[in-house]
């Protein structure tokens, strides 16, 4: 999809619904994530973390893991080697994924949101 706008999100969550039980979104508050032509299925919780607060964004936790642990003090030769070295700490980061989560949410944030998700999805028995 060529464009980020309430169309893509809307079937990104769509896909995401269809997909799992239940599950938490955690979206900034660009327009396409807070219109009321979004239709959120009743499976999905979105989340809306606070404006210009960026480590509590998820994507800002990865984008700080990937420039500050593997992509930092470095000099490419090529724009090959760019890519090559983005996709080994891509890699490194899913076998890894709870790395980057622990490097930059304060304690009282990442246990604020694992009582979240124990509320709103308890273990299954």
């Amino acid at each position: 999809m060529p464009f980020a706008d309430t169309e893509a999100t809307q079937r990104h969550i769509d896909e995401i619904s269809g997909d799992v039980a239940r599950a938490m979104l955690i979206m900034d508050r660009t327009g396409w994530h807070t219109t009321a032509r979004l239709k959120t299925p009743k499976n999905i919780i979105p989340i809306f973390p606070p404006s210009r607060a960026p480590e509590l964004d998820p994507v800002e936790n990865v984008r700080h893991y990937l420039t500050a642990i593997r992509l930092s003090h470095r000099v490419f030769e090529t724009c090959e080697a760019i890519v090559a070295t983005a996709c080994e700490a891509w890699q490194k980061l899913l076998a890894k994924p709870l790395d980057c989560r622990t490097r930059r949410v304060p304690p009282s944030i990442s246990s604020g949101f694992a009582r979240l998700i124990a509320i709103c999805d308890p273990p299954m028995s």
